[in-house]
């Protein structure tokens, strides 16, 4: 039994606890230690607070972790629980993702009381979304309905939906299976038409460099084909300057020692869209994504990015 608890830090949404309680459970089942041997911290983070306007007006993705990530430097926690589409592609000095838990389904759902698809809802609907890729790929498909700001965690959005605020919304299936809410989707939209975030579906644990006690408990836990994935997958981001205000989607597939990336980069009215696709060996994931990365970014050229 340890004497101090292993303090895992994470946000206070209801997914963002269920994942912080799967990762503790999976601590405990590795390590054999009990539910004490371990202290989830809430902390609340800037973008929890802001719920007004698009992220990508007021800071981006940092707004999820930032608060996080100083509590991790001052000591107050040891490793944090994130979402890994939340994350930034540079992380502060002294902060790494160490470990990634199994992925899940990586597909977006659909939910609505309308209509059984996105391609099925009638002419004008109103879709909400606080994603610009997923604005960016509605527009793509059906430039002929409406795409409205839709800002919340998950029980917020759905229950604007259930009140008529709009006729549909599109939501990570994976969020909705670890909180038991399969049965609110409508349908799931295949990756071949729409590519999800990068990371999407992954969970992702930050620790400090160096704190050897808190990597070795990590290890135990450690889902390498995971990880392998979304270094590809984070390395093309990166490329791409990967902020909240480019619509960007990106997708790592393991066959063997085979990894195969798809990405896709789209205007933010669907009006464009660059696609790409590479693949080589799992060992140079990051020079894939990379690779991937550039090439989208010579063919889209200098203006594209910056015109919005």
């Amino acid at each position: 039994m340890q004497s101090n608890p292993l303090r895992i830090g994470t946000r206070g949404s209801a997914l963002a606890l269920a994942q912080a309680h799967e990762t503790r459970a999976r601590l405990m089942a590795a390590h054999d230690l009990p539910e004490d041997a371990f202290e989830i911290v809430v902390i609340k983070t800037s973008g929890d607070q802001i719920q007004d306007r698009p992220l990508s007006e007021v800071g981006g993705k940092g707004l999820f972790t930032k608060e996080i990530e100083e509590a991790m430097l001052d000591g107050r926690i040891d490793l944090a629980v994130h979402s890994s589409k939340d994350m930034p592609t540079v992380l502060p000095d002294g902060l790494a993702l160490t470990a990634f838990l199994p992925r899940e389904d990586v597909r977006d759902a659909f939910l609505s009381p309308k209509a059984k698809t996105l391609m099925d809802l009638p002419h004008g609907a109103v879709v909400g979304s606080s994603s610009l890729r997923r604005q960016a790929m509605i527009k793509r498909l059906r430039p002929d309905i409406d795409v409205v700001m839709y800002r919340g965690n998950l029980q917020t959005r759905l229950r604007k939906l259930a009140e008529g605020e709009v006729d549909a919304t599109l939501l990570a299936y994976a969020g909705l299976r670890r909180l038991g809410l399969e049965g609110e989707v409508t349908s799931l939209l295949e990756t071949e038409d729409f590519l999800p975030a990068v990371g999407q579906g992954a969970i992702c644990i930050e620790s400090r460099e160096g704190d050897e006690r808190t990597l070795e408990m990590l290890q135990a836990i450690h889902d390498r084909e995971t990880q392998i994935r979304l270094d590809a997958e984070r390395a093309f981001l990166a490329v791409l300057d990967g902020s909240c205000r480019t619509p960007i989607g990106g997708l790592a597939l393991l066959n063997g020692d085979e990894l195969t990336l798809k990405g896709t980069v789209l205007k933010p009215d669907g009006s464009e869209v660059h696609d790409e696709v590479r693949s080589g060996r799992a060992a140079d994931a990051v020079q894939i994504g990379q690779a991937a990365g550039e090439a989208l970014k010579a063919r889209m050229g200098p203006g594209f990015l910056s015109s919005h």
